[in-house]
């Protein structure tokens, strides 16, 4: 099911708004209890009339979505929210049956964004971008995004907000996945010039959902959302 005001195709859809002329924001989020804070991420670009948003949820993320409290909505509010264009899920990618010639939602996401936001990124999804498995609908986004600007005209970077219980979090597997992806993708200055695809917005120390206390907690949602503003040149 996707809440998609689209035509039949979700594919499509993206492919037509692709030169409308406004800043495409690409949200996902994975299977982490910090997608309670996807709501306050999106409402925060509300009053940007120029920012196009759309959003794909894990089946995961979804259920931390399922209107239990009011800081848990209705997935499905979430396009109430201005500047919200689409919900899209795993299934959205097949939805009907591929032609030659027709649009692939993945790569039509990817060429549709101008930045990538994954908030949170979970420590399964993790593991599965660093390794380069595509086995959802985000991290086939990830693993055909255009490292190099080279096949969509321009440098985009993904951005990502780390969030997990504090022992998976300082394990040596997660060290050593972080490690590739700020050391050997991360953004760089080089000669004077930005150089790299990957941001990581590094956890907190906090009191998690878990009742665990110390890092691990996702960085907290307005830093993530200035950080998202200045990226796009929202703001200085």
């Amino acid at each position: 099911m996707s809440t998609s005001r689209a035509q039949p195709s979700p594919a499509a859809d993206v492919a037509a708004s692709l030169h409308d002329g406004k800043i495409h924001l690409l949200i996902a989020a994975t299977g982490s209890v910090a997608t309670i804070k996807l709501p306050l991420i999106i409402s925060h670009f509300k009053d940007y009339p120029n920012v196009s948003i759309r959003v794909i949820l894990t089946k995961p993320a979804a259920e931390f979505l399922r209107n239990q409290a009011s800081e848990q909505p209705a997935v499905e509010s979430l396009q109430n929210i201005p500047n919200v264009e689409a919900i899209y899920y795993d299934e959205d990618e097949w939805r009907e049956p591929w032609t030659r010639g027709s649009e692939i939602l993945h790569i039509a996401l990817r060429r549709w964004a101008h930045l990538f936001l994954i908030a949170p990124l979970s420590a399964n999804s993790l593991a599965k971008v660093v390794h380069g498995m595509a086995d959802n609908l985000v991290t086939s986004v990830v693993r055909a995004w255009d490292t190099t600007g080279l096949i969509d005209g321009m440098e985009k970077r993904i951005l990502v907000a780390p969030a997990m219980n504090t022992a998976m979090w300082v394990h040596p597997i997660t060290a050593q996945q972080i490690r590739v992806i700020e050391e050997d993708w991360g953004v760089k200055e080089v000669d004077g010039k930005e150089q790299g695809w990957f941001e990581v917005l590094r956890p907190i120390e906090k009191s998690l959902a878990c009742g665990d206390v110390g890092s691990g907690g996702m960085m907290e949602w307005k830093k993530i959302a200035e950080v998202v503003e200045r990226r796009l040149k929202l703001r200085p």
